[in-house]
């Protein structure tokens, strides 16, 4: 490369169409930067998606940005990029990571004139039908969310869970969705007591799995809720790095990756074959992003068991366009890059 690249970010508040609750929080605005690598003519981009559960926030991801955008020398050395990271912040701001690595990855697919899914060598396979989020609120306005998602078309809910009335939450939504696969996220705010009640609950709504019930460092916790459940358990929380891997296989039937968590689509495919390895069931999951950080999960999804790529279905001002949607299947990307294009 005759030049040095070029690498720029912008960072742009983007709102959900309405409040986006878990049992941690309740949010409508969302920063998300947005990195472009520019060298010899040809351009990738990132999005970085900060979440303060994982250490991030947008100041964070300012401060950090531009100590890290000098490791982006040479977009085909992707190991070089990632020691560089690693080396430079060995395991903190992973969605700033995910941004530089999603744009030396783009910029290559452009180079080579492919769908990053191409250049990546992965099948071609169909994406599997990805969840539409039912958020936490009032109990009317989770009836009228599943109501109106399932008159849409989509044929997966998942229901954010991690409060007192969750029993009553799971009967009204089955009431109001009653052929729909049903998923459960209680984002690790159950204790092991309110977790083994719930068993039965889960049971009778006919859950397809339970996501993060414990405390994300509860492997223990995890392991015998798992021993006497008939709902398969997925990891999220309590998975952060690919090396976490390992341990999680013994407490976990399965994982939730999210790129912007991993360090960036390579470090998510990474983990997607050691947990295929360990025997584990996998989900491509997201952050609340824009159509930009949900394609680059969507070129991965096709290797994966189940998807939760609505992020950016639940945004009022997505930045992006190009992605194809019906209710909730997911067309795969098919132009150069990631396959999306600024609005």
């Amino acid at each position: 490369m005759s030049t040095p690249p070029t690498v720029t970010w912008e960072t742009l508040d983007l709102h959900t169409a309405q409040p986006f609750g878990i049992a941690r929080w309740t949010h409508s605005t969302y920063p998300r930067t947005f990195v472009t690598l520019d060298a010899g003519g040809l351009t990738g981009r990132g999005e970085a998606a900060p979440n303060a559960y994982y250490g991030e926030t947008r100041g964070t991801v300012d401060a950090v940005l531009p100590l890290l955008a000098g490791a982006l020398t040479d977009p085909w050395d992707w190991d070089g990029l990632h020691a560089q990271l690693c080396a430079k912040m060995p395991h903190d701001h992973p969605s700033v990571k995910c941004a530089l690595e999603m744009a030396a990855v783009e910029w290559c697919a452009h180079a080579a004139g492919v769908p990053v899914w191409r250049l990546l060598g992965l099948s071609p396979a169909a994406l599997p039908e990805s969840s539409y989020t039912v958020s936490l609120a009032s109990l009317d306005d989770m009836r009228r969310q599943a109501r109106d998602a399932a008159a849409r078309g989509h044929g997966v809910l998942k229901v954010k869970l991690g409060t007192a009335q969750d029993e009553a939450i799971l009967e009204a939504l089955r009431e109001e969705a009653p052929h729909v696969a049903l998923r459960v996220d209680a984002n690790a705010a159950w204790t092991r007591t309110q977790a083994r009640r719930m068993l039965g609950v889960l049971d009778a709504a006919r859950v397809e799995f339970v996501e993060q019930p414990l405390a994300a460092g509860d492997l223990d916790g995890h392991a015998a809720l798992r021993a006497v459940s008939t709902v398969p358990i997925v990891a999220d929380e309590s998975l952060h790095h690919v090396a976490d891997i390992l341990p999680l296989a013994r407490a976990f039937d399965g994982v939730n990756l999210k790129l912007a968590k991993l360090g960036g689509p390579l470090q998510a495919l990474r983990a997607l074959r050691l947990a295929r390895a360990h025997g584990l069931h996998v989900m491509m999951g997201c952050m609340i992003e824009s159509s930009l950080g949900i394609a680059a999960a969507a070129h991965l999804a096709g290797a994966c068991d189940w998807a939760d790529l609505d992020g950016a279905l639940l945004l009022a001002d997505d930045p992006f366009t190009g992605l194809r949607w019906t209710a909730g299947h997911l067309a795969r990307p098919d132009g150069p890059g990631w396959g999306v294009q600024r609005a």
